[in-house]
């Protein structure tokens, strides 16, 4: 007995031209495309069996999506998404190993725990451990350092200096000065060879050094500019030097507001007695073990990062020429370090860290 004649799709203009869209479009699936045009030649009043023989599917493909489309219209062209695997680690088991991870010791007298002790520790695979790890931002093989300050006035020298960068004094200029000592003049023992494609460059891990200089920068902490001079040692001495070299640069009609660390080149009665003659100069120290209060100590991380780290010289006079040279063309479009926290924001971090030393046991 013969199946009975399909009734005849009917489309809108907008469905017809997004049909026509997706059996042309080159970045559709090929399911997609295939479903667009059976609904297409349907809508043409072909029979089943006939767009079966011109797609090349059988007629059960095609009345399949007949069928999906004259109850669902374009929507039942669509591939439903799919469940997935079910899960196989329990909430529990997720809760487990991160309390491993940050109340147990690991196993064997190890420092720290891997992925390998954790699986086997866990019960389960490498590759879950670094997952449940991932998604809660553990990394047990990382460690940062920190040291909290031990200066009885601590208080005032971070109000001091953090008021100096959020509100410079008016008619003066605010330096942050100090000195990047036993800067190495350092040659690889082989050619370096350079960046090609697929490949980064590469450099002996092995050098020839070539003797050392200071360099003392003073950051001008609102333009950005840099006041910088070498010297082959960092005693008072040349402290003194640097900072007549800063009084003949900065105009007489400015005051000079310096912030400085601890360093004993900084205190010496000789220092003490050339400031007394020169009032226009007045010191900021900062606390001790608080070099990151310093803005110029960011301006050395730029010198590292993109002069020093990977730069090779063959003698000291080398080194002093490349550094100088970098520092005239960052002085032609100077960057200044904007300072955000105020003191307070500050002082309640650290209040926090030690109460979490303190609640630790440790």
């Amino acid at each position: 007995m013969p199946s009975p004649k399909p009734l005849p799709l009917e489309l809108s203009d907008q469905e017809r031209r997004v049909l026509r869209g997706w059996s042309r479009r080159r970045t559709a699936s090929v399911s997609l495309v295939l479903r667009s045009k059976i609904v297409l030649a349907c809508a043409e009043g072909a029979s089943n069996s006939h767009v079966a023989q011109m797609l090349g599917v059988s007629r059960e493909t095609v009345r399949k999506w007949r069928a999906q489309f004259a109850a669902h219209r374009l929507e039942g062209l669509m591939d439903r998404p799919r469940s997935g695997a079910p899960r196989k680690i329990t909430d529990e088991q997720v809760e487990a190993v991160i309390a491993k991870t940050l109340d147990q010791a690991p196993p064997k007298g190890d420092t720290h725990w891997s992925t390998r002790s954790m699986a086997q520790a866990a019960g389960m695979s490498q590759s879950a451990v670094s997952r449940i790890w991932r998604a809660f931002g553990l990394k047990p093989h990382i460690v940062q350092t920190w040291k909290l300050s031990s200066d009885p006035q601590f208080v005032d020298k971070v109000r001091d200096v953090v008021g100096i960068y959020l509100a410079p004094p008016e008619n003066a200029l605010v330096l942050a000065v100090d000195e990047k000592s036993q800067i190495q003049a350092l040659d690889r023992t082989q050619p370096v060879l350079p960046l090609v494609p697929t490949v980064p460059a590469r450099m002996t891990h092995d050098y020839v050094r070539h003797g050392t200089t200071s360099l003392f920068a003073a950051l001008d902490i609102v333009s950005g500019s840099v006041i910088a001079q070498h010297y082959r040692r960092h005693r008072h001495q040349e402290f003194l030097r640097f900072l007549k070299l800063i009084d003949e640069a900065v105009p007489k009609h400015l005051d000079l507001h310096l912030i400085l660390d601890n360093y004993a080149t900084h205190k010496t009665e000789q220092v003490k007695k050339w400031l007394l003659r020169h009032p226009r100069f007045h010191l900021h120290f900062t606390p001790t073990s608080a070099s990151w209060l310093n803005l110029v100590e960011r301006w050395f991380a730029e010198l590292t990062n993109h002069k020093l780290r990977r730069s090779t010289h063959r003698s000291i006079v080398e080194l002093e020429r490349d550094i100088r040279g970098w520092i005239n063309e960052w002085n032609k479009e100077p960057k200044p370090f904007v300072w955000t926290k105020t003191a307070d924001e500050i002082l309640e971090t650290l209040a926090a860290y030690c109460t979490r030393i303190n609640d630790s046991g440790h």
